[in-house]
């Protein structure tokens, strides 16, 4: 059973991800701000991060950056709302908001699968 972290600080859309991915046999932990996910992910053995790029404290774009620079390689999926986001960034992959969770879990299945 795959670990993944949802960095999100909009408790609606958090629990929404939260509730589909369980529903579909993930453990999942969610993160409320850019520093607690940093932690979370240096603490814990997550297999994917999706990351909210209006993250609070520290950006998702922080949170991409420190990771990538750490020579950590989890996959990222950027969750975000923002439309002018160049995909070559770090990132493994990016949903733009509002999405299907289907779709959703579709992406997250795929790039599961790959390592």
């Amino acid at each position: 059973m795959s670990n993944i972290l949802i960095a999100e600080d909009e408790s609606r859309i958090a629990s929404f991800i939260e509730k589909g991915l369980r529903k579909n046999g993930f453990n999942t932990a969610v993160a409320t701000n850019g520093e607690e996910a940093l932690s979370m992910i240096q603490n814990n053995n997550f297999d994917l991060l999706l990351l909210d790029l209006g993250l609070p404290v520290k950006d998702g774009w922080t949170v991409l950056n420190e990771l990538r620079n750490q020579g950590n390689q989890i996959p990222i999926i950027v969750v975000s709302a923002y439309n002018n986001v160049k995909k070559d960034n770090g990132m493994t992959h990016y949903v733009a908001k509002p999405f299907r969770f289907k779709e959703l879990l579709k992406i997250v299945q795929f790039h599961l699968q790959e390592d």
